[in-house]
């Protein structure tokens, strides 16, 4: 299924625009086992229904902390899916089982740090345990690859940036307002975005 939200894209020719494909992988054990209901995949795909405003299609997965099979999962979404982007949650901390980082750093041939660093620095505004969470991103051919919390709060609050006490003005820009340059930069389709939501970063020609 193709996902288009009804905003009105202006100052781009539509022939500039067409579908991105995003992977979206779930990383738990015990959901993989249905142990008990995933809730990353669920409030990421909100999430980017109500930011992304072109159209783009989704590729899910659900599968346990193995890094194996977390890497060869992040291999067949860019490789044999063509996704554009892929975002994974959960598996980032420092337990023995979250392998999350290795898997991502071993299929990727250029490693951004940016990514999980902004990471940090938005979730310590709210738990200082932030600073065990181990996020990072990495660029495979022309696509972006970029590890995000497991918790649903979390993901929210990292893609979307640290808000004031009423909501309304962003105080801290969370990581996706980079991620619609970022996939231009690396040869990617035009990402558009939702300035209500999140508020794409291009730098003015």
């Amino acid at each position: 299924m193709i996902i288009i939200s009804h905003v009105n894209i202006i100052n781009f020719k539509m022939s500039e625009i067409r579908e991105i494909k995003i992977g979206l992988v779930s990383i738990s054990d015990r959901a993989s086992r249905n142990e008990y209901k995933d809730l990353g995949l669920p409030n990421l795909k909100d999430w980017l229904l109500k930011a992304i405003v072109s159209p783009w299609r989704a590729v899910e997965k659900l599968i346990p902390d193995e890094q194996e099979l977390i890497a060869k999962t992040l291999i067949e979404l860019v490789d044999d899916h063509s996704c554009d982007l892929v975002l994974t949650t959960g598996g980032t901390g420092p337990a023995r089982r979250d392998v999350t980082p290795e898997a991502t750093l071993s299929v990727g041939d250029k490693e951004l740090r940016g990514f999980g660093e902004q990471m940090r620095q938005i979730s310590l505004n709210f738990v200082p345990t932030a600073i065990l969470s181990r996020q990072t991103a990495v660029i495979r051919n022309s696509s972006l690859i970029i590890n995000l919390p497991g918790q649903p709060k979390a993901i929210r609050e990292t893609l979307e940036g640290l808000r004031d006490s009423e909501g309304e003005n962003v105080k801290v820009k969370g990581i996706f307002a980079a991620v619609p340059y970022g996939l231009e930069l690396i040869g990617g389709p035009l990402l558009m975005l939702d300035d209500k939501v999140c508020k794409a970063y291009r730098p003015k020609k």
